[in-house]
């Protein structure tokens, strides 16, 4: 560029940077003097060639009340030097945001806390000015506890802590939470220096939950569990404790690590198992209320903090596996006899059944063995019947109790529940609390009465009426006693070719001999071809031998011609 003879694009040039120099300004926070107030502006001299203007509510800081006049001088920010109407636009609230985050950037580095003014609600929490700069308080961070009402808190200075800050995208966080929980820390422990463990203090009860409550006792909480406010069984603290009820307590444990205080009431009073021994001996009978129920038990309260504990066990005599709320109910009085008494661990255990008669000693009483009960079929097993009898007790009569004659098992099958029975008393176990019964000693026992009249002796002759006749042999029934038996096939005759079952008849009647017979088991075995071998000896020891050429036929025809003359 030569300066003698300066372009048009020379002189452009000139002016751009003439501009250019006189606009450093832009974006930066400047001074000026007000000049003059119009309406609801200010006009502001920034040392430009022009003036900008200024709404006065953006001098205003909320909760404070601010005057200006002409003269003054203010920091403003430069967003541009003219506009349209020629004018430098300037902004007092983005000047203040400057400022505002240089110094909260600083306090945030340092860990230091902030004052500022909650002025308006938003969703998830609320919007704080902190001298220009808003930031945002969640609903979590606005006290130690939930709150419903904040309105007392709005448009008042207070201290917060920032939690997070980014500049780039201008959000802030602050929280009034942690300096609220920071000051009662510290109020906490120094309280808590004043309190010792066994000293009683006075407080009021602020919460109530299912398993305590919390007393405050003057800037701290101390928690009251549901166990400790009173000797006897407490099921929920309302039943004791309201809130805002002034209560005596006594400091049972002090944590001074967590600041956790533990306070009890009952350990004002005197404790009611220390002579518990002598008040409740084992096998007194008390009477009692019921005052919960369990799976396992009841528990009856016997006077104010003293409770014991009825086993399921030990409830009735009869019903074993039933629920306790079956048989009892709560805020029932009852009568219970202790049973043991453990101081050290705070138990009494206490008995039900104990106040009545042990049906099983009431049954051998009335039913002496060898009398006759009548019942009901309650239950058949693969060993027995069980009878119900008087005393809302069972009997049993055992598969070898039904009959004399045939095999419990199958006549087991006749009976029926609900059938109606007689039965003999057999014997009485009042320790395990079992009857046996006997149904079969009621009928006559011709097995007995045969084996003792020697009917049933070995090798006795019996005559035998055929009732069934079987592949395998002929079942008989002993004309005299009315034994039943088998003949096995083998034991038809003594000749291979006669061992038939198919040649006898049902009703026809043989004679036999006995070969065997169990008194203990009772089974008794006759057999056909036994008692014709014995008449052979027989007839061969009378009319001799058989090697003359005479048939047995002949031995025996001749025998009994002897025996018909």
């Amino acid at each position: 560029m030569s300066a003698a003879n300066p372009t048009r694009d020379d002189f452009a040039s000139l002016l751009e940077e003439s501009f250019t120099a006189g606009h450093s300004g832009e974006g930066q926070v400047v001074k000026g003097t007000i000049t003059a107030i119009e309406k609801d502006m200010a006009i502001i001299d920034v040392g430009l060639k022009v003036e900008g203007r200024v709404p006065l509510k953006e001098f205003g800081v909320k909760g404070k009340d601010t005057t200006l006049k002409v003269g003054d001088t203010v920091e403003v920010y430069v967003e541009r030097i003219e506009n349209a109407l020629g004018e430098a636009m300037l902004s007092r609230e983005k000047a203040r945001r400057e400022e505002s985050w240089v110094r909260l950037e600083e306090k945030f580095t340092k860990g230091e806390r902030v004052e500022g003014v909650i002025f308006n609600q938003v969703k998830g929490g609320f919007t704080v000015d902190l001298d220009g700069a808003v930031a945002f308080l969640p609903r979590s961070q606005v006290d130690i506890r939930p709150i419903r009402d904040v309105s007392p808190l709005m448009h008042n200075p207070q201290p917060f802590e920032i939690l997070k800050m980014d500049r780039r995208r201008g959000n802030i966080v602050v929280s009034r939470r942690t300096v609220l929980e920071e000051s009662r820390a510290e109020q906490r422990s120094e309280i808590v220096q004043n309190l010792e463990e066994g000293q009683v203090v006075e407080g009021v009860v602020k919460n109530i939950t299912d398993y305590g409550a919390f007393v405050d006792l003057g800037g701290i909480d101390g928690l009251l569990h549901v166990t400790d406010m009173a000797w006897r069984r407490v099921n929920h603290p309302t039943e004791i404790l309201n809130i805002g009820q002034t209560v005596k307590v006594q400091i049972i444990r002090i944590n001074q690590e967590t600041h956790r205080i533990s306070l009890g009431m009952k350990q004002l009073e005197s404790d009611p198992w220390s002579e518990i021994g002598t008040k409740f001996p084992i096998g007194k009978k008390i009477k009692g209320t019921v005052t919960n129920i369990t799976d396992y038990g009841a528990f009856v309260e016997l006077e104010p903090g003293i409770e014991g504990l009825i086993h399921v066990s030990e409830m009735s005599w009869t019903k074993k596996n039933v629920h306790p709320g079956k048989i009892l109910s709560t805020t029932q009085e009852v009568d219970v006899v202790v049973l043991e008494v453990d101081p050290a661990k705070r138990r009494i255990s206490l008995g039900l059944k104990q106040t009545l008669e042990n049906p099983w000693e009431a049954f051998a009483r009335t039913h002496p063995v060898g009398s006759q009960v009548e019942g009901e079929v309650k239950n058949k097993t693969e060993f027995g019947l069980f009878i119900g009898l008087e005393g809302d007790v069972d009997g049993m009569v055992h598969l070898s109790d039904l009959d004399w004659t045939r095999p419990g098992e199958q006549v087991i099958e006749e009976y029926n529940r609900g059938d109606m029975v007689k039965a003999q008393v057999l014997d009485v176990d009042i320790e395990k609390e079992r009857i046996s019964l006997g149904i079969k000693q009621l009928a006559k026992d011709t097995v007995g009465e045969a084996a003792t009249s020697g009917e049933l002796r070995k090798n006795a002759v019996v005559t035998c009426e055929v009732i069934g006749v079987k592949d395998g042999g002929l079942e008989v029934r002993l004309v005299d006693s009315g034994i039943e038996t088998f003949i096995k096939r083998s034991d038809l005759s003594r000749d291979r070719d006669e061992q038939r079952p198919e040649r006898f008849t049902v009703g026809q009647k043989v004679d036999a001999r006995v070969i065997a017979f169990d008194k203990k088991t009772r089974k008794l075995q006759v057999s056909i071809k036994a008692l014709e071998i014995a008449e052979e000896k027989e007839a061969v020891a009378q009319y001799g031998s058989t090697d003359s050429g005479a048939s047995l036929g002949d031995i025996l025809g001749a025998a009994l011609k002897k025996q018909g003359s």
